[in-house]
């Protein structure tokens, strides 16, 4: 087994498509195509979880947040970012991190939260737009069929729980219609009419290069007329934060208190009391004070996230209660989904959960 084989299981999890724009995701040090000695999995790479690498001959580290962020010009050791990689490099070990292609997996960060907090009917907070793409393109009668069959098997036609979906023009799935063409095909100095047919598919965007190339290798134009275009509908089953609900309501105090006890924190910055309890709850692991809104209009009577400034609090206006439990223990559980992930997926190699805490954050 090679490093690209985690990575590969890694981003059907996580496609990296769908991590922000400002984000730096991916295999950020090494060599993708070494030949694998064990995995870590950690919060943040630091210097002693590269040491800790070492010591358990793991020549690749699974890291939420990535190393590096910003661009470096040099590295020569001067800070902590560079240390890392200097000593990463010297003994051959790979960082791969995900960030926030983790953040809008459906099945990932806050999804984690949810499940800790025992909420039930989870769903997407902010769901991306953009992220579903339509592909025409056309075949001969003939061959219509196994067009269908090539490009449902490469992925197309699957959007959240729907595969493989007809639709009429006003729905979203797949099409398949005869146009009024009549191309003309055949040996040289022969010509035949043949009717086409129309063939439409939506599919993840992150599948694009592999729908293309499946469609290339359908021989039966020498040029395949095609066309890809970009849909605005809201992708349910990606975005940032997640939406859940308690089986049986909270009082506030009750909430804050089961709160601190599932995400193992001892201090929670709170905005004062409304005057309901807490049944639908939303959540965003890290820096969420960007979604303040968005809670407030889903109907959460309770958003829990980190980092939140002081004038963060003033939105709440006695409509939800907020709750900041700091940016590493909203987080700290990312590790642990990633690891019960890949020994599901890996029965040949340990999957080391990193012992390390690397939150920064001390409380006095």
């Amino acid at each position: 087994m090679i490093i690209q084989d985690v990575i590969n299981h890694l981003e059907e999890l996580a496609p990296l498509a769908y991590a922000e724009d400002f984000d730096n995701v991916g295999l950020l040090v090494g060599d993708k195509h070494a030949k694998l000695t064990g995995v870590l999995v950690t919060l943040d790479t630091l210097e002693a979880v590269v040491d800790e690498a070492i010591a358990e001959n793991c020549n690749l580290i699974i890291s939420f947040h990535p190393i590096i962020f910003k661009g470096l010009k040099k590295i020569t050791g001067k800070n902590y970012v560079e240390r890392v990689v200097l000593k990463a490099i010297k003994n051959d070990i790979a960082i791969y991190s995900m960030h926030t292609a983790l953040d809008n997996a459906s099945q990932g960060v806050n999804h984690m939260i949810c499940n800790q907090l025992e909420l039930i009917n989870q769903h997407i907070l902010t769901p991306q737009s953009g992220t579903i793409k339509k592909l025409t393109t056309y075949a001969p009668e003939n061959d219509a069929n196994a067009v269908r069959n090539a490009l449902f098997a490469a992925g197309a036609g699957s959007i959240g729980n729907y595969t493989q979906c007809s639709f009429n023009t006003n729905g979203i799935g797949t099409y398949n219609g005869n146009e009024n063409s009549n191309p003309v095909i055949g040996e040289k100095g022969k010509t035949e009419i043949a009717k086409e047919t129309k063939i439409t598919v939506t599919f993840a965007k992150h599948l694009e290069s592999k729908i293309l190339d499946t469609l290339f290798k359908m021989d039966f134009y020498e040029e395949i007329a095609y066309e890809i275009t970009t849909l605005e509908n809201k992708n349910q089953h990606i975005g940032m934060g997640m939406i859940g609900e308690f089986q049986t309501p909270m009082e506030q105090s009750a909430f804050l208190s089961h709160l601190k006890t599932k995400m193992n924190t001892g201090f929670i910055r709170h905005s004062a009391f409304t005057n309901k309890n807490i049944k639908k709850v939303a959540v965003l692991g890290g820096s969420g004070s960007f979604a303040i809104n968005a809670a407030k209009a889903a109907g959460a009577d309770a958003f829990v996230t980190a980092d939140l400034k002081y004038h963060d609090f003033f939105m709440a206006e006695n409509q939800i209660l907020l709750a900041d439990i700091g940016h590493y223990e909203s987080e700290q559980f990312t590790k642990n989904l990633l690891v019960v992930y890949l020994t599901k997926k890996i029965t040949n190699f340990a999957i080391i959960l990193s012992k390390i805490n690397t939150n920064p954050v001390k409380y006095f």
